[in-house]
C-alpha cells in the first residue's frame, strides 16, 4: 500500500523543481520572454465580410497593427517591404474532411520614393518580383506612411470566385491570412533579423460568414 504522504511529498517537491526552473529561464533569458509575448500580439484581425455581387462573391476584411520603428527604419533607407494577404473558403462535410471550395491572395510592395517624398504601394495576385509581378500590379501613391498604412490594412473586395462555385449554404468557413512577408527582403536583411520580434507582422482568423447580397 502507498503512502499517500510520501505521494503528497514527491509531488510538491516535482512542482517545486519546475517552479524554480521556470524561474531561471525568466532570470537568465528576460528578453527572449519579452519576444516571444510581443511576436504573439503582431496584429490583429478586427473585421471578415462575405459579399455576393454581379460578378462573383467577395471578401473584405480589416487588420490593426503597428509598424514597429525598426521597420520603419528600413523603409526610410529605401527598402521596400512586402505584405501578403490569403483567404480560403471550405465546403463543411460531416462524412470526410472539409473540402476547399476557393483560395485567393493579394501582394502588397510599399516603398518611400525619395525624389518625390511620396510613398507607392503596389497591389498585385502574384507575388511582385521582377517585370511579371509589376506588369500586373495596381499603383497608389500617398503623401504619408500613414495614409498608406490604411490602405494596407483594409483589405477589400478579394474576389474568391462565381456564386456556383462557393455554394449557396447559409454559412461558409472562411480562414483569413495576413502577415509581413519577410522573404521578399534583401538577404542581408533576413539574416540580421533572426530574432527580431519587430518582424513579426502576422494573424490568422476562421469564422463562419453569411453570403451577404450586395447592394
Amino acid at each position: 500500500m502507498k503512502n499517500p504522504r510520501r505521494t503528497d511529498g514527491r509531488r510538491s517537491f516535482l512542482l517545486a523543481g519546475l517552479l524554480l526552473v521556470w524561474a531561471l529561464w525568466m532570470a537568465l533569458f528576460p528578453a527572449a520572454a519579452t519576444a516571444q509575448a510581443r511576436a504573439a500580439g503582431g496584429a490583429t484581425i478586427t473585421q471578415m465580410r462575405l459579399e455576393q455581387a454581379d460578378d462573383g462573391v467577395y471578401l473584405s476584411a480589416a487588420v490593426q497593427f503597428e509598424l514597429p520603428t525598426l521597420v520603419e527604419d528600413v523603409l526610410d533607407k529605401g527598402i521596400a517591404i512586402y505584405f501578403v494577404a490569403e483567404a480560403e473558403v471550405f465546403q463543411e462535410r460531416w462524412y470526410w474532411t472539409d473540402r476547399k471550395v476557393a483560395q485567393v491572395a493579394r501582394h502588397m510592395r510599399l516603398a518611400y520614393q525619395p525624389l518625390t517624398r511620396r510613398w507607392r504601394l503596389n497591389v498585385s495576385p502574384v507575388p511582385i518580383t521582377g517585370a511579371a509581378g509589376f506588369g500586373i500590379s495596381l499603383n497608389q501613391n500617398f503623401d504619408s506612411l500613414g495614409d498608406a498604412l490604411e490602405a494596407i490594412k483594409r483589405i477589400g473586395r478579394l474576389r474568391l470566385g462565381d456564386a456556383a462555385e462557393i455554394g449557396d449554404e447559409p454559412l461558409h468557413q472562411v480562414t483569413f491570412r495576413f502577415r509581413l512577408d519577410t522573404s521578399q527582403l534583401p538577404r542581408p536583411f533576413q539574416i540580421g533579423m533572426v530574432g527580431q520580434a519587430e518582424w513579426n507582422i502576422a494573424a490568422e482568423r476562421t469564422a463562419r460568414l453569411p453570403l451577404e447580397k450586395q447592394r
